[in-house]
């Protein structure tokens, strides 16, 4: 039985490798090895971080609300608890941008949840 020799499939498969490592320095782009580590862990960061990323968000638009609320003088928690009640649909991403960008609009809805004199 003849011998598989590897050449086309090999140089496929470093082909991919070397194009995913792309820009990065030293051997990490030029050296297979060293190249199929990195890319790997590069792997692993992006597959964790698509995950951490929403949470992050969800971290930075509560802070832009309850900052937005606390010159009211209303915590966050109250403000979600009394838009709630008054069944109003805004989600968290919503509400930050409306508080960074329009906070006379921000105001109207503290006034539609009852939490300012309107």
């Amino acid at each position: 039985m003849p011998r598989v020799r590897r050449g086309p499939l090999r140089r496929r498969r470093h082909k991919r490798v070397l194009k995913l490592a792309k820009g990065y320095v030293g051997g990490r782009h030029r050296l297979f090895k060293t190249a199929k580590e990195a890319v790997m862990r590069a792997g692993n960061y992006a597959y964790r971080h698509r995950r951490l990323r929403k949470r992050e968000f969800r971290r930075l638009w509560i802070a832009r609300i309850n900052a937005g609320a606390r010159l009211h003088g209303i915590t966050y928690s109250r403000l979600i608890s009394a838009l709630k009640k008054a069944n109003i649909q805004l989600n968290r991403k919503m509400l930050a941008e409306i508080a960074l960008s329009d906070p006379e609009a921000f105001k109207m809805v503290l006034v539609q949840a009852d939490l300012l004199p309107g």
